[in-house]
């Protein structure tokens, strides 16, 4: 499942990106001008951009580029009417990743999404250390702290603690957790998903005051910032 932000002004266009990747079982976020779509994506992780060249606002190649001058290399495929050689050049050489001219086929689109999904990352692109609130997760040291106090995880949990860190702030269904965690892309009908939150909850909660991992009632669970 890739998140991806659909920066297109045109509504139409916009939700029937939205409605097929949804389908696709991806979750898909929209914005309908540049300088919309330059702030959330500045603001959230995604894994991909789908980014209109002309925008109102701010025009999707000057998104692309502020985007990269702040550091932010998230894969980028430019959408444009404009097709020509010239066209897509300008478009890769202001930072974009892939370019698809208009009109297209969603099994194209579909397929070129992939494609970048499957790119390996850069190193700016891979985050070895997630915090939330005052609780450090670092992947490289495979070590976990709240506060100044060390958190000693076994590989299950460390990985569950990870994946919640990774979405943070978001609501992780059990499907989330089964598919991504456990590798399970079936419900096995256990309660695997409840006894490794309780422990985890134990050692990362438990004496530390305001709580960070939270159970959202007939949704799933979420970890944020007890101050939020």
């Amino acid at each position: 499942m890739l998140r991806i932000l659909v920066i297109e002004d045109d509504p139409e266009a916009a939700n029937y990106l939205v409605k097929g990747l949804s389908e696709l079982g991806h979750t898909a976020d929209k914005a309908g001008d540049g300088e919309t779509g330059l702030q959330m994506a500045l603001e959230s992780e995604y894994d991909i951009l789908i980014v209109d060249r002309m925008l109102p606002k701010r025009d999707g190649l000057s998104v692309i580029e502020e985007l990269r001058k702040s550091g932010n290399h998230t894969s980028v495929l430019i959408l444009s009417a404009l097709g020509q050689v010239d066209d897509r050049v300008t478009g890769l050489k202001a930072g974009g990743d892939d370019y698809l001219p208009k009109p297209y086929a969603f099994t194209e689109l579909q397929a070129r999404v992939e494609a970048l999904a499957r790119r390996p990352k850069t190193a700016s692109q891979i985050e070895t250390t997630y915090t939330v609130g005052d609780l450090t997760l670092d992947r490289m040291a495979h070590s976990c702290r709240r506060g100044e106090t060390e958190i000693p995880l076994q590989p299950r949990e460390f990985r569950l603690l990870e994946y919640l860190m990774q979405n943070a702030g978001q609501v992780v269904t059990r499907t989330m957790l089964l598919e991504n965690v456990w590798e399970y892309h079936f419900d096995p009908q256990t309660n695997v998903i409840d006894v490794h939150i309780s422990r985890l909850r134990g050692k990362i909660d438990k004496g530390f005051g305001a709580p960070l991992l939270h159970t959202i009632r007939g949704a799933g669970y979420t970890i944020r910032d007890a101050a939020q």
